[in-house]
């Protein structure tokens, strides 16, 4: 498969989002070069940093405002700008990217269209919303920082991450108040809206356009006016429901709305030196947008035609009303709309089986790359260890046989060794003792009479010498008997000498 192959594979898989990408993580404390977007350069405090990421938004070289994105949600929790000034004319929507969030490694430092996107980065739509996520559903890509607001570059804010799922009259009604608001309440009383810092951010619901990008439940701005001596912070929410207008609220009272209670601005936005009056005048403003946004709610309710808009009320011009059509127009609109449905149909089930075929390719070439792969690495493995077990064994021949040689050479030398000592030790015998052990037997033999005669002697002194104690034993005893005798036999005489 050639290259052109390759990109139109992943052009495809991108855009059937089936692609996987891996964790962006955050590792700053604040957006770096956007911090100047935050009062005070501190971003809101108490949200998780390891499950959004941080967003820098550049766009021509220089950075435009500030977005706290989550992967998760697929939907930006906020956007931070300031001083906002109304820019003449519309612009195209042309919708961006952020290159950085589904590829980590990507060297592009700003926002690309979503077209230039699919070539270039790598897992494109894994974590982040892309156009393709709203097809077939009732909701559009409507931006928290609208263009309208844009000092600058009007561009800059069609990223995708600057936006939420949102429908047509919604989107229509926010981007209005947050005209009316900014052009009649908050820049006004806010000196020349130098000082003035923005937040707009949203609060997701359970229910997901295509089970990807996160309805908002609400959506909601904090503004705060930093002006010295005369500053002032207010919050406004927005539900989702068509019924629903536009709220005020303290920044106190918002921050318990939102997930995780964030502190928005570092000390309240100087609480304690906030202008009261101009607050209060802030709110006369706000309740007559309040009246405003009721009276287009009335005569929405009241008509199917569309009333006219103010020419800043959204992004994108509202869709032009036919009126009262011409009877053929209508019969031959009546018969159209069963082709365009069965077209419709038919283009949905093709462009899911090529979906599915893609994917079922992909899988199967993902397969059998990864066969071959593991085959050749295994058998690529087994020659290199066969290879090297052999030249293992003819490197050590000649190992072993130079070992064989020095034992050998080793017992030769040890036997020599041995053989000299035992010619040293003989040769250092004395002469004298030579003759003595030769004359050893000689001697011997002359010596056997002698011995023999000293023998006989001894045994016949001990045979005398055995009679003469015994007969001198047998002497004393008899001399002893008679002494013994001798004396009983005199007594008796001697007493009985009267009668005899």
């Amino acid at each position: 498969m050639g290259t052109a192959g390759w990109l139109a594979l992943r052009s495809l898989l991108a855009l059937a989002g089936l692609l996987e990408g891996r964790l962006v993580g955050e590792d700053e404390a604040g957006f770096g070069e956007c911090d100047r977007f935050f009062y005070a350069r501190t971003p809101p405090a108490g949200l998780p940093a390891d499950s959004h990421v941080k967003i820098c938004q550049r766009a021509e070289g220089a950075e435009r405002f500030a977005t706290l994105y989550s992967p998760r949600d697929r939907v930006p929790v906020y956007s931070a700008f300031r001083a906002p000034r109304p820019a003449p004319g519309g612009a195209a929507q042309r919708w961006l990217v952020e290159p950085q969030i589904d590829d980590p490694h990507s060297n592009l430092a700003e926002v690309i269209s979503e077209a230039e996107a699919i070539t270039s980065v790598n897992s494109l739509g894994s974590r982040q919303a892309l156009n393709t996520d709203y097809l077939d559903s009732d909701y559009r890509s409507g931006q928290l920082y609208p263009f309208s607001l844009s000092s600058d570059l009007q561009m800059a804010t069609f990223t995708l991450t600057n936006s939420a799922p949102m429908t047509q009259s919604f989107q229509e009604r926010w981007h209005m108040n947050l005209n009316s608001l900014m052009d009649r309440a908050l820049t006004p009383q806010c000196g020349s809206g130098e000082d003035l810092y923005i937040l707009t951010g949203t609060v997701p619901s359970d229910f997901k356009v295509n089970d990807k990008v996160a309805v908002p439940e609400f959506v909601w701005l904090a503004a705060c006016c930093a002006v010295p001596g005369g500053g002032w912070a207010m919050g406004f929410v927005k539900h989702t429901r068509n019924s629903d207008i536009i709220e005020d609220v303290m920044v106190k009272d918002l921050q318990k709305l939102l997930p995780f209670n964030p502190q928005l601005f570092q000390n309240n936005c100087g609480e304690t030196e906030q202008d009261t009056e101009k607050m209060k005048k802030i709110l006369e403003v706000v309740n007559q947008v309040q009246d405003e946004e009721r009276t287009v709610q009335s005569q929405e309710s009241s008509s199917p035609v569309s009333s006219a808009r103010s020419k800043r009320s959204a992004p994108s011009p509202p869709e032009a009303s036919e009126g009262s059509g011409s009877f053929l127009g209508k019969l031959m609109g009546l018969i159209a709309t069963p082709f365009i449905k069965l077209f419709q149909l038919i283009y949905y089930l093709v462009v899911a089986i090529l979906k599915n075929i893609v994917y079922l390719l992909w899988c199967v070439t993902k397969q059998v790359i990864n066969g071959i792969e593991s085959c050749l690495y295994r058998l690529g493995s087994a020659t290199v260890s066969y290879f090297m077990a052999i030249g293992e064994e003819l490197v050590s021949i000649p190992w072993k046989v130079l070992k064989v040689t020095v034992r050998v050479i080793r017992a030769i030398l040890r036997i020599l060794c041995c053989l000299l000592k035992a010619v040293c030790r003989v040769l250092s015998i004395p002469v004298r003792v030579l003759v003595d052990v030769a004359a050893f037997p000689m001697y011997t033999m002359g010596a056997v009479p002698i011995v023999c005669k000293d023998i006989a002697l001894g045994l016949g002194g001990t045979v005398s010498l055995l009679f003469d104690t015994a007969f001198g034993t047998l002497g004393g005893l008899f001399q002893v008997v008679f002494s013994v005798f001798k004396r009983i036999g005199y007594q008796v005489t001697f007493e009985n000498s009267g009668e005899l």
